[in-house]
């Protein structure tokens, strides 16, 4: 099942930007060239942008890739660094 990006739909809102002035900001700043349509798809999960193109989208909202791109998920022998337990 494809997950949305819901905090990169939630990030571009929150900025009042339309997925095509975020396609111009990526072309602007980081000459980077893709389609409005490409970055939807990226939004909706069905595509996984490159490296630099996640980074130039994570920079134009000031976020971090990791909230956005990446399923960071503890570790299970060392359990969740997050937890009040302490690790032995």
């Amino acid at each position: 099942m494809v997950q949305r990006r819901t905090k990169l739909i939630s990030l571009r809102k929150s900025h009042h930007y339309t997925q095509k002035y975020v396609v111009e900001l990526l072309k602007e700043q980081h000459d980077i060239e893709i389609t409005e349509s490409y970055y939807g798809m990226i939004e909706q999960g069905v595509r996984t942008p490159s490296l630099s193109v996640a980074l130039a989208i994570t920079e134009l909202f000031n976020a971090d890739p990791n909230e956005i791109f990446f399923k960071v998920k503890p570790n299970e022998i060392l359990g969740d660094v997050n937890s009040s337990k302490e690790a032995i």
